[in-house]
């Protein structure tokens, strides 16, 4: 028999997260591309994104036809949260006085870049990045580079630089009570003989 799963956060009843997820308002627009294979992975932080920011909207697929409309949001930058070689860090923006249109691919580094090679238009944006972010709290898996964060933390780093002094350390709460579930389902034992170091 199939687990009841409440209808919006998508987690067992008995593990609903909507009690900690915030509703928090920003000038900064989100727009979250997610890829197919991330819908359903038990840490689906670009979800609790979309759930606790109001200016905030989650896409999932691999080829976005509809990007060109997305991106020419009326009074907005658009930006691409990503690494890369001329990648600007968020601190270092100009003066441009419009809120950014921050666009955040969703998926493994290797999904993310290929939504990027299917997606001309989300390639073409200028690119930000986060410099100096605090250490990942995704004690569960290891991080493919120094400064890598879930997509959730990104989000949550880039709008405390952009939307200051406003914080959104609330967005976090959800994500950390996830994986102190996922490591008490393994049994702290496990967690530490695997994760810690």
């Amino acid at each position: 028999m199939p687990r009841v799963r409440c209808s919006r956060c998508h987690r067992p009843d008995n593990h609903c997260l909507c009690a900690l997820i915030p509703d928090l308002p920003s000038s900064t627009r989100i727009l979250l591309l997610q890829h197919p294979s991330e819908v359903g992975h038990a840490l689906n932080t670009a979800g609790l994104a979309a759930l606790g920011l109001r200016n905030a909207q989650l896409q999932v697929g691999e080829v976005f036809d509809e990007l060109p409309q997305w991106l020419a949001q009326p009074g907005y930058r658009p930006c691409l949260l990503f690494p890369g070689e001329r990648a600007q860090p968020l601190q270092e923006l100009d003066g441009d006085a419009r809120p950014l249109l921050l666009v955040v691919p969703d998926g493994t580094w290797r999904k993310a870049r290929k939504l990027l090679h299917l997606n001309p238009a989300l390639a073409a944006l200028p690119r930000v990045t986060l410099a100096d972010a605090r250490p990942s709290r995704y004690r569960l898996r290891k991080a493919p580079m120094a400064g890598a964060l879930s997509t959730l933390e990104a989000i949550v780093a880039a709008l405390e630089i952009l939307e200051a002094p406003r914080r959104y350390e609330a967005l976090l709460k959800p994500f950390d009570a996830l994986i102190e579930g996922q490591i008490a389902a393994m049994g702290e034992d496990t967690f530490r003989r695997n994760h810690q170091r």
